[in-house]
């Protein structure tokens, strides 16, 4: 199976990107199944039904979140009615939405997602590794899942390390989110499991975080209030990792870092042209 996972989407500039250029990747790299971080979508902070909507009519299969997950209050609504959109799993019980679900791709297979957040540095939810145990037993690789995509969204390198040691040889891939950098990282783990410390972010990379420069260095220099921050607007790069399964196991066989866009030195899945 063809795997892609697709770093934080940070304002209008990211989402236009992806829009535009997922659906040809889809058709190029005969993707099955694509999953997105979208806590940032919205100016940002949070996800709106209607930003939610494109990302999956452009080609996404699941869309995950994090510690922005109800910035735009109707999430908690929206959420309700649209399976494909996943909030953290260690939400405490009765939070709106689902952590984790098991969705079939075109061709009939079924990847199992999981989106979990870190506690270091982070609120303090519940055990994040207890939640994916929990989520991995009920639906086991390659007996129940053929694929199994795990999003860490984390503060700690340290924290997003261990779930992947934790995890490895029961997960297709364990993907961190959250810091919008991504790292070189990328590796199949001695189990199997494809592995990223951090997917980075598909935003503008001529920013802070993909956030305009000029607030976020003045408030490091004044430490005062100052007006919302605001998404950068230049041109996006799109980053992530591409990850080609055994479809015995379900386990990883190859791994690339995606990165196509200005500013950062341009990666792909070679494997797959």
């Amino acid at each position: 199976m063809r795997l892609l996972f697709l770093g934080d989407v940070v304002g209008r500039s990211g989402r236009n990107a992806v829009i535009e250029r997922l659906p040809a990747l889809r058709d190029r790299w005969r993707l099955d199944f694509v999953a997105i971080n979208g806590e940032n979508a919205a100016g940002g902070f949070g996800i709106t039904e209607a930003i939610c909507d494109e990302l999956i009519q452009a080609g996404a299969d699941a869309v995950t979140l994090g510690n922005h997950s109800w910035d735009q209050r109707e999430t908690l609504v929206f959420i309700e009615r649209q399976p494909r959109l996943l909030r953290p799993v260690n939400y405490p019980p009765g939070t709106p939405g689902r952590g984790a679900n098991l969705i079939e791709t075109a061709a009939g297979q079924r990847v199992l997602v999981v989106n979990v957040m870190g506690r270091l540095f982070m609120d303090a939810l519940d055990d994040p590794f207890a939640a994916v145990d929990r989520e991995l037993d009920a639906c086991p690789l390659a007996r129940v899942a053929d694929a199994v995509v795990v999003d860490v969204h984390a503060e700690a390198t340290s924290e997003k390390e261990a779930m992947g040691h934790y995890l490895d040889g029961r997960a297709s891939l364990v993907v961190g989110t959250h810091t919008h950098v991504p790292t070189a990282d990328h590796r199949v783990l001695a189990g199997g499991t494809a592995y990223m410390s951090d997917a980075g972010m598909c935003g503008d990379y001529d920013s802070v975080l993909g956030m305009q420069k000029e607030e976020s260095i003045r408030r490091f220099l004044q430490k005062t209030p100052g007006p919302r921050m605001e998404p950068g607007l230049g041109e996006a790069t799109l980053s992530g990792i591409a990850v080609e399964t055994d479809d015995r196991t379900g386990l990883a066989v190859r791994v690339a870092a995606l990165r196509l866009g200005p500013h950062l030195e341009e990666s792909w899945p070679r494997f797959w042209d």
